[in-house]
């Protein structure tokens, strides 16, 4: 089983940055393609980047294109999301996912979830 624990949330201003961390255990982490969602109060959760399993490939929403980048350490079971430059909003629960196929926008594609990790950006 796959347990997929978030860190680095937080309560910041707009324009600073915060740097999401998502800790894999439970499957050679190497094997996961990694993602990251968030979801706003009231609605349905939404995809912000994705990474393949060698970090060769990623993909982003565009609303966070050039401002968010997807990372991963294989070495350290981590996936991480850097976050410039953040607008009010971009507050949201964030949330990291993971799947043994394919780097995908479509949040049903992922079989296992963390628990979420607040971001607030005031204005």
């Amino acid at each position: 089983q796959v347990q997929l624990v978030e860190s680095g949330g937080g309560l910041v201003q707009a324009g600073d940055s915060l740097r999401l961390s998502c800790a894999a255990s439970g499957l050679t982490f190497s094997r996961l393609v990694m993602g990251w969602f968030r979801q706003f109060p009231g609605k349905e959760r939404e995809f912000v980047a994705a990474i393949n399993w060698s970090g060769g490939s990623t993909d982003y929403a565009d609303s966070v294109k050039g401002r968010f980048t997807i990372s991963r350490d294989n070495a350290k079971n981590t996936v991480y999301l850097q976050m410039n430059s953040l607008k009010p909003e971009d507050t949201a629960v964030y949330y990291c996912a993971a799947n043994l196929v394919l780097a995908t926008m479509d949040k049903s594609e992922y079989n296992y979830w963390g628990q979420g990790t607040q971001v607030t950006v005031s204005s």
